[in-house]
């Protein structure tokens, strides 16, 4: 059981999180709040399209990280609940992206339930893409910090 809470419980932690942020109705105008004066302050002459555009974009990214570091941390889990390593595994890559994915429908399903919030399929291939952004940033990580004689795969 411990070492299921120490694995798992930070997959269940974030997915909470993620689903708390999805039940904000008014999400776009609390990050509008955010950005719009950072924007005007660095670029007064903006105008209201311009800003649009880069509000959009920084909420893409936005799902990209969230997703990324859920990938991460479900590969985190997979790896530890099959073997006590974090070897990297492309099954384990499978399964967290597949877990992910489904994450990610069923939080666009929660969507659709909440007002001034729309289900967007975009939505889930952006934080299934994030997911795998993230695990391929650990790849390249380990592939980078693993001497080329103890590189096998």
């Amino acid at each position: 059981m411990r070492q299921f809470l120490k694995y798992w419980l930070p997959v269940l932690v974030w997915m909470t999180v993620i689903f708390g942020a999805s039940a904000d109705r008014n999400s776009h105008e609390h990050s509008q709040h955010i950005f719009r004066p950072l924007l005007l302050w660095l670029f007064p002459h903006m105008t209201d399209q311009e800003f649009e555009n880069i509000h959009w974009v920084l909420r893409k990214c936005a799902h990209l990280t969230v997703y990324a570091i859920l990938g991460l941390l479900v590969f985190r889990a997979l790896s530890h609940s099959h073997t006590g390593l974090n070897k990297w595994s492309w099954p384990r890559v499978g399964g967290a992206l597949l877990i992910v994915f489904l994450y990610a429908a069923t939080d666009e399903y929660h969507q659709s339930f909440v007002p001034g919030r729309t289900a967007l399929l975009s939505d889930v291939f952006i934080d299934t893409s994030g997911a795998a952004a993230g695990l391929l940033a650990l790849w390249i990580y380990q592939r980078l910090r693993t001497p080329k004689s103890q590189q096998l795969q």
